[in-house]
C-alpha cells in the first residue's frame, strides 16, 4: 500500500522551536524559546505600515517586491557595506528570510546534487536541503569559540557540491565569521564552482567589537553568493515576515520565479514599513547593539548564577547554548520540559541543532530578545535549580 506522505516529509519533524512556545503558552512560562520580542518596534515603522493600509495599499505589490522596499534596500546595502545593488536586476523581496531561503535552494539546487551545513545549525537548514532534493552534508562548528577545522570543511567539498550555507552571525551559537574564515570558505566555492548561501538575518546584532563581513564582499564571490537578509530581527518585526535576497541577476531571476509561485509576494503595506525602517539613522543601529549587549550581560549572569554553563559569550546574535549534564536529566528534551513545566521558563532542547540528536543531549539554547524585566523575571524563576542539593534537579 502506497504511503499518503511524502518520502521528504517523513525525514524531518515540525519546528521545535516553536512547539516550545506552544508549550510556553499552556505553562504560562516566560518565553526564552523563540527568538521574537516581547518589546515594540519603532513608532515610526508602525505608523508607516499603518498608514499605508489606511492609503489602501492592500492589493499585490510586484511580485519580487515593492519598488519602494528594492530602493531602500539597495540604499542601506551601498551605506552600510558599500555594495552597489541594482534594484531591479539584484533584489528579491519575499516572506521572511526563512523562505528566501527555501526559495534559494529550490532555485538553484538539483536532486543528487549537496548543500554543506555547519552544525549545529537553526534547525530550517536541514529540511530546506531535503525539500529542495539536495543531500545535506554536515561541518562541525566546536566549542567554545565555534571554530570549523579547515581540513573538515575542505574535505566536506566535492563535484556534487552545489552550495554551503553560511549563517554569520549564527544562530544557536553566536559565531559571528572572521574574514579569514570567510576568504577560506570563499576559495572552496571559487575551487569546487560552488554557491555561498549566506543568512545574514543578524547583521546588526554584534558585540565586543566584532564586525560583520557579508560574503558578498570578498573577492570572487558577488556573482556566486546569494545574500539573504532581512527585517524581522533588526527591526522586531518578526511577525510582518519581509525579507531579502541578494545576489548576481541570473541567480536573482531563478529566486524570483520559485518566489513567485511559493508564496507570489510579501505583505504590501508591511513592505511600505519596512522600507522606512532601512533608511533608519545609524543611532538606531548603535542603540539596537547596545541594547542587546545589556540584555546579554544580564542573562548570562542569571544563568550562570543558576548553574547552567554557557561555554562562550555570543559574539553576534541573541542566542546562549548552555550545558546542562550537572542537572542528571537523561536528555536535552525531558530537561526543558521539565523547565518549562515545573520552573517556568522555556529554552529549546539542544538536539534540535544537530543532525545526530544525541550530540545536542547535553544542551539548551536561551534567547535574550526581551525586555529586561522579562530576562530577570527568568532569572528570578532559574534561581530554584542552584537551590537543589547537590546541582541535581531530576524529579
Amino acid at each position: 500500500m502506497k504511503s499518503l506522505i511524502s518520502a521528504k516529509a517523513q525525514r524531518f519533524t515540525e519546528s521545535v522551536i516553536r512547539e516550545m512556545t506552544r508549550l510556553n503558552n499552556v505553562h504560562g512560562g516566560v518565553n526564552l524559546a523563540q527568538g521574537f520580542p516581547d518589546f515594540p518596534a519603532p513608532e515610526e515603522i508602525k505608523q508607516a505600515a499603518a498608514d499605508a493600509i489606511h492609503r489602501d495599499v492592500n492589493q499585490y505589490s510586484i511580485t519580487w517586491g515593492a519598488k519602494r522596499l528594492r530602493e531602500a534596500i539597495a540604499a542601506k546595502t551601498k551605506r552600510f557595506y558599500g555594495v552597489t545593488a541594482d534594484p531591479e536586476r539584484n533584489i528579491c523581496v519575499t516572506c521572511g528570510s526563512t523562505e528566501a531561503m527555501i526559495s534559494t535552494l529550490l532555485a538553484t539546487v538539483d536532486p543528487g546534487e549537496e548543500v554543506i551545513v555547519f552544525e549545529p545549525f537553526y534547525e530550517n537548514y536541514g529540511p530546506d536541503a531535503i525539500l529542495s532534493g539536495a543531500t545535506p552534508r554536515f561541518v562541525k562548528l566546536r566549542a567554545p569559540d565555534w571554530s570549523f577545522d579547515e581540513k573538515e570543511l575542505a574535505a566536506a567539498f566535492n563535484d556534487r557540491t552545489k552550495a554551503i550555507i553560511i549563517n554569520t552571525p549564527n544562530n544557536p551559537t553566536g559565531k559571528v565569521f572572521t574574514r579569514d574564515e570567510l576568504v577560506f570558505i570563499a576559495n572552496l566555492c571559487q575551487k569546487w564552482d560552488a554557491l555561498a548561501v549566506t543568512d545574514e538575518i543578524y547583521e546588526h546584532i554584534v558585540y565586543d567589537g566584532l564586525k560583520h563581513i557579508p560574503m558578498y564582499t570578498i573577492d570572487g564571490m558577488a556573482d556566486r553568493t546569494v545574500w539573504i537578509s532581512g527585517a524581522s530581527k533588526t527591526y522586531s518585526v518578526t511577525g510582518w515576515r519581509v525579507g531579502y535576497t541578494i545576489a548576481a541577476e541570473k541567480l536573482t531571476n531563478a529566486i524570483r520565479k520559485v518566489h513567485d509561485f511559493l508564496t507570489v509576494g510579501s505583505p504590501a503595506p508591511l513592505q511600505e514599513g519596512a522600507a522606512v525602517a532601512m533608511g533608519l539613522p545609524d543611532s538606531y543601529y548603535e542603540k539596537v547593539a547596545r541594547d542587546y549587549l545589556e540584555r546579554r550581560e544580564t542573562i548570562y549572569q542569571g544563568l550562570s548564577e543558576a548553574g547552567l554553563v554557557c561555554s562562550k559569550k555570543p559574539g553576534g546574535a541573541y542566542y546562549l547554548l548552555c550545558d546542562i549534564g550537572r542537572f542528571g536529566f537523561p536528555d536535552d528534551t525531558a530537561f526543558a520540559h521539565w523547565l518549562v513545566k515545573d520552573i517556568g521558563v522555556a529554552g529549546v532542547p539542544g538536539s534540535s541543532f544537530f543532525n545526530d540528536p544525541r550530540e545536542g543531549h547535553g544542551l539548551i539554547r536561551f534567547t535574550f530578545c526581551k525586555r529586561l524585566e522579562t530576562l530577570r523575571a527568568a532569572c528570578e524563576r532559574l534561581k530554584k535549580l542552584s537551590t537543589r542539593p547537590g546541582g541535581s534537579v531530576r524529579p
